[in-house]
């Protein structure tokens, strides 16, 4: 029963944090609890394709960080990511309950903590304790930065349909360097690439808040927003 609340308790916090930070016009639960159920599918593909990359790996004959960067960019980042955007994508971005650029983040966010829920158990439940407390303070949170990342671009190409096409892009392309990045410095356990580990988690905390605050913002829903358009028509 400890482990169940150490593995899920980060995730269910961040879950909260995020719902309450939508502040103008929140999310139906319906629509938020299936795209976190979605996200804990992705697991299944995820790691289904990793197997199937990893048997082609010696005919790559891969160096030391050759192999660190075909794992962390690739099997990890790569394909993760690509699943949390295609929950997202597929089940969100045509339905009517996505009405704003913060939504993009709150979706992502749900579909990427579903993922993020299902790897912590299986790494907590195999590992202890130990990993669950370190855990909480470094994989889910950046699963949680990766979303946001993601959650920004998406929601801005939902409503720029000029500039759609690149924006998806960069939804799926900056989490994926994020990610990539992250995992790199932690697989290579290079003292001099671990210095940079902290510095990269201060990075994505202060990016994150940053673009949640663009989004809300030039939400339509914010009070400040409905004034300049009632002020407009007058």
């Amino acid at each position: 029963m400890t482990l169940f609340f150490l593995a899920s308790a980060p995730v269910v916090l961040l879950l909260l944090f995020i719902y309450l930070k939508d502040k103008y016009d929140k999310e139906p639960f319906i629509q938020v609890f299936k795209i976190l159920f979605f996200g804990m599918l992705t697991p299944i593909p995820v790691i289904l394709i990793g197997f199937i990359l990893e048997a082609f790996e010696p005919a790559f004959n891969f160096g030391h960080y050759d192999k660190i960067f075909w794992d962390s960019f690739i099997v990890a980042a790569l394909i993760e990511e690509t699943f949390k955007f295609l929950v997202i994508y597929l089940f969100i971005w045509n339905n009517k309950a996505f009405d704003e650029e913060f939504d993009g983040i709150v979706y992502a966010m749900f579909a990427s903590m579903g993922f993020a829920l299902v790897e912590n158990f299986l790494y907590v439940f195999q590992s202890g304790t130990s990993v669950a407390i370190l855990r909480a303070f470094t994989a889910v949170p950046a699963h949680a930065m990766f979303a946001i990342t993601m959650g920004y671009f998406f929601g801005l190409a939902k409503f720029s349909k000029e500039r759609e096409g690149g924006l998806l892009m960069s939804s799926l392309f900056f989490p994926i360097l994020l990610h990539g990045f992250y995992d790199f410095i932690l697989m290579s356990e290079n003292n001099l690439l671990l210095l940079i580990f902290i510095p990269l988690m201060i990075f994505m905390i202060i990016l994150s808040f940053k673009l949640m605050k663009k989004h809300a913002e030039i939400s339509k829903f914010n009070p400040k927003n409905q004034k300049m358009t009632d002020n407009t028509e007058l």
